[in-house]
């Protein structure tokens, strides 16, 4: 008996050990490896890929083999990363769809129409939803109305409206693979993120539902809910630990070649806030409760928002 506790023992520890130091979901770390057979040679279409994680995203999925489609509001900036691209079909056969996700429908008609014309008419395989826009954090009652309708159209309409235009294709050629870039702030409230994080909820939520409506017809939806991201240009003095653009850009693609449905990518605490709202809802929500009001004043601050400094109440100076 006693070695049998021992044995559960070791496993709980190495089972902890693993949580504290996941930069990802079990399901997602228990893939590992990017399955190239269902990257090689397919068409991928990626939005915002004129930098940031978009960009890293081209230059894996160059290597992997893909056919890739670029787009992004800057035609220059796609260039001179088609430029840098290297692979099967990379850069001579890489093309460049300049794109901005609040033109309109008619715009995004014919984007779609010349995505589907490329490659001999081959059919976009994936589909990246990649483009985004965040403001700077601010509280829920501080953003305007400009503000609210520019998130809105780039992270919600954009996509579903490009979705709409883009997803009869796919059902005519009997498959397609959508790709979708949300956030953790789509899976828990973020105090000082309250528009961002409506935005990333009605993602997550039209995304699933259009799966489970078209799974049966041959649509795969992988929806990724990232947390905090290092980005080229770090903010100076930042302490907070951030997974690294390579290693998210490279698990979103393990996540989509294995067909996962959701995948959430970061280190702790952010991680365990998302297991805890996925699982436990009720100390989920008791615990974003508490450290609300108190990451507004750090994001007013340009502080550490995701330490876990924010349970701890400090007392005020009298």
């Amino acid at each position: 008996m006693m070695i049998l506790c021992l044995v559960f023992l070791v496993i709980f520890v190495f089972l902890f050990i693993k949580f504290l130091t996941a930069d990802g979901d079990f399901t997602l770390l228990s893939k590992g490896k990017v399955k190239r057979e269902e990257i090689e040679d397919k068409v991928i279409w990626i939005t915002g890929a004129s930098r940031g994680i978009g960009e890293i995203l081209a230059k894996q999925l160059a290597t992997l083999g893909a056919k890739l489609i670029i787009s992004a509001r800057n035609e220059a900036e796609l260039q001179h990363v088609k430029q840098q691209l290297t692979g099967k079909y990379a850069p001579r056969d890489v093309m460049v769809l300049p794109l901005d996700l609040t033109s309109g429908e008619e715009s995004l008609r014919l984007a779609v129409e010349k995505a589907e014309s490329f490659f001999d008419a081959a059919g976009v395989d994936y589909m990246i939803h990649n483009a985004a826009y965040e403001r700077p954090k601010s509280t829920a009652l501080d953003v305007t109305e400009e503000t609210l309708k520019a998130m809105l159209n780039v992270n919600v309409v954009g996509p579903i409206s490009m979705t709409r235009m883009l997803v009869p294709y796919m059902l005519k050629q009997g498959r397609g693979h959508l790709v979708v870039m949300s956030s953790a702030a789509g899976k828990t409230p973020a105090p000082g993120q309250a528009v961002y994080s409506a935005s990333k909820f009605a993602v997550n939520g039209y995304f699933h539902s259009l799966r489970s409506e078209l799974c049966r017809k041959g649509i795969k939806v992988t929806v990724v809910c990232p947390g905090p991201v290092e980005t080229p240009n770090p903010r100076t003095g930042s302490t907070e630990r951030r997974v690294s653009s390579e290693r998210c850009a490279e698990l979103i693609i393990v996540a989509a070649s294995h067909g996962i449905k959701e995948a959430w990518i970061s280190y702790q605490p952010v991680l365990a806030v998302m297991y805890l709202m996925q699982y436990m809802p009720s100390v989920g929500y008791w615990l974003m409760d508490k450290i609300g009001e108190k990451r507004v004043e750090v994001v007013a601050q340009k502080g550490n928002t995701y330490s876990i400094n924010l349970l701890f109440d400090k007392k005020k100076e009298s």
